[in-house]
C-alpha cells in the first residue's frame, strides 16, 4: 500500500455512547460523573405530554440531581427560543444540560450548554468554527432515530423569518448519546418515515461529499444504510418491532458520525428553504427533494460510481446490469419508491408549494454555501430552481 491510498483526514465524534433499553435510568449517575448538580432537560411539548421525559427525570431524582425543564422547543427553532432557553438556565444556575427530544430539542441543547458557559451573543457564533470557550457537562437522548444530532457538532437555527444558519464546532459534540430504543416505540409511521429517510439521506450524501470524505465516514455511512434500509419499512409496518427500532436508532447515529465528519451537501440545502416557509419537517424536505438531487449529480462521473456502491446495500434485489450511471438512475428510482411506499409525500404540490414559489427557493437553497460547497456536482441558482421545478 502507497502512502497516498489513505487519505489524511481527522474524525471527531461523541466521546461516549450508550445504547441499551432502559438506558434513560442511567441518566442521574451519567450527569453526576459529569460533575453536575442542577440539570437542565431540554425539551419540547409534546415530548414531555406522552411521558417520554418521565424515566431522565426521575433517574436524575434519584440520583440526588435537580432537573429543571425547558418544554417550549419548537421545530426548526428560532433563535428567540435558543436565547430564552439559555437566559432561563443562567437565571436558574443550571451546571449541566441534556437534549432529550428530536433534533431541534438536541440542537438548543447543545447551544444552550455552550451559551451559558460562555456568554456571547448568538448571531456572533453561525459558521463553522466561531464557537470558541467551553461548554456545560451535555447529554443527548434522542426520541426519534433521524438526525444523529447526538453525535454531531452542529445546531441549526431559524433566523429571521425562514433562513436557517449552523453553529458548527467541537464544542458542541456532547459528552455522552444515549441511545434507548424504547423512546421510540409509539412513533406515528409519518414521522418514522420521515426521520428514517432523513438519516439515510445523512448517509447517502456523506458518502459522497465532496470535502473530507474518509475512511472512517465510508465504513460508517454503509453500516447506517444497511441497518436503516433493512429496517425501515419493518419499523413503519410495525412501531412496536423493538429489534426494527433498535436497527433503526444505531442506523442514525452511525449517519449522523459520517455526516459530522464527511459534511452533507445539495440535499439539505434545498430542503432546509422548505422547512423555514412552508414548515415542512425536516425529514420529509429532505425525502421530497433527494430523488431529484441524485438525478442532477449523475453527470458526476464520482457521484455515480459512489451511489453505484450504495444502491446494493440499500436495496439487494436493484438491477445492476448497465454501469454505475444507470445503476444509479435505478437508485434514484428506487429511493423515490420507497418514499412512497411508506406513505410520504412525494410531490413539492402536496406540501404547498406552487410555480411562483420556486424563485424564491431557489434563492434561499444558494444561500446554503456551507453544504453547497460538498455537493459533488456544482449548483448554479438555475440548477437549484429546475432541481425544485422536477420534484414540483
Amino acid at each position: 500500500m502507497s502512502p497516498q491510498s489513505v487519505p489524511s483526514f481527522v474524525f471527531e465524534t461523541t466521546r461516549s455512547i450508550v445504547s441499551e433499553p432502559g438506558a434513560c435510568t442511567r441518566l442521574g449517575q451519567i450527569m453526576r460523573d459529569l460533575g453536575a448538580t442542577r440539570v437542565l432537560v431540554v425539551t419540547d411539548p409534546g415530548v414531555r405530554k406522552f411521558g417520554l421525559t418521565d424515566a431522565a427525570l426521575e433517574s436524575l431524582t434519584a440520583a440526588g440531581l435537580e432537573p429543571v425543564i425547558f418544554d417550549r422547543v419548537v421545530a426548526d427553532p428560532p433563535a428567540e427560543v435558543v436565547e430564552t432557553a439559555a437566559a432561563e438556565a443562567r437565571d436558574a444556575g443550571v451546571d449541566g444540560v441534556v437534549g432529550l427530544g428530536g433534533g431541534s430539542s438536541m440542537d438548543v441543547a447543545k447551544l444552550v450548554a455552550f451559551l451559558v458557559a460562555t456568554p456571547v451573543a448568538l448571531d456572533t457564533i453561525y459558521g463553522v468554527g466561531n464557537a470558541k470557550g467551553r461548554r456545560l457537562p451535555l447529554v443527548q437522548i434522542p426520541t426519534t432515530a433521524g438526525t444523529g444530532s447526538e453525535v454531531t457538532p452542529i445546531s441549526i437555527v431559524t433566523t429571521g423569518a425562514a433562513e436557517k444558519k449552523g453553529v458548527v464546532s467541537p464544542l458542541l459534540l456532547p459528552d455522552v448519546a444515549l441511545l434507548d430504543a424504547d423512546l421510540t416505540l409509539g412513533l406515528p409511521k409519518n414521522v418514522t418515515a420521515a426521520t428514517g429517510v432523513d438519516a439515510m439521506v445523512h448517509a447517502i450524501e456523506a458518502y459522497t461529499s465532496a470535502h473530507k470524505k474518509n475512511p472512517l465516514s465510508d465504513v460508517l455511512a454503509r453500516e447506517a444504510l444497511r441497518l436503516l434500509g433493512g429496517a425501515i419499512r419493518r419499523a413503519c409496518t410495525d412501531g412496536r418491532d423493538r429489534a426494527a427500532r433498535a436497527d433503526m436508532m444505531l442506523g442514525a447515529l452511525l449517519a449522523g458520525q459520517a455526516f459530522a465528519n464527511a459534511p452533507v451537501a445539495a440535499v439539505h440545502a434545498l430542503a432546509y428553504p422548505l422547512g423555514g416557509h412552508f414548515h415542512v419537517p425536516h425529514g420529509l424536505s429532505n425525502s421530497l427533494v433527494l430523488p431529484h438531487v441524485l438525478r442532477f449529480n449523475l453527470e458526476s462521473e464520482t457521484a455515480a460510481r459512489a451511489y453505484g456502491e450504495l444502491a446494493p446495500i440499500v436495496f439487494p434485489d436493484l438491477d445492476r446490469a448497465g454501469g454505475d450511471k444507470a445503476v444509479s438512475a435505478r437508485f434514484a428510482d428506487a429511493l423515490a419508491g420507497l418514499t412512497e411506499e411508506l406513505g410520504l409525500e412525494t410531490r413539492l404540490a402536496q406540501v404547498g408549494v406552487g410555480h411562483n414559489h420556486l424563485p424564491l427557493l431557489a434563492e434561499d437553497a444558494m444561500k446554503q454555501t456551507r453544504l453547497l460547497v460538498n455537493n459533488p456536482r456544482e449548483v448554479t441558482l438555475d440548477d437549484a430552481r429546475a432541481i425544485y421545478e422536477a420534484a414540483l
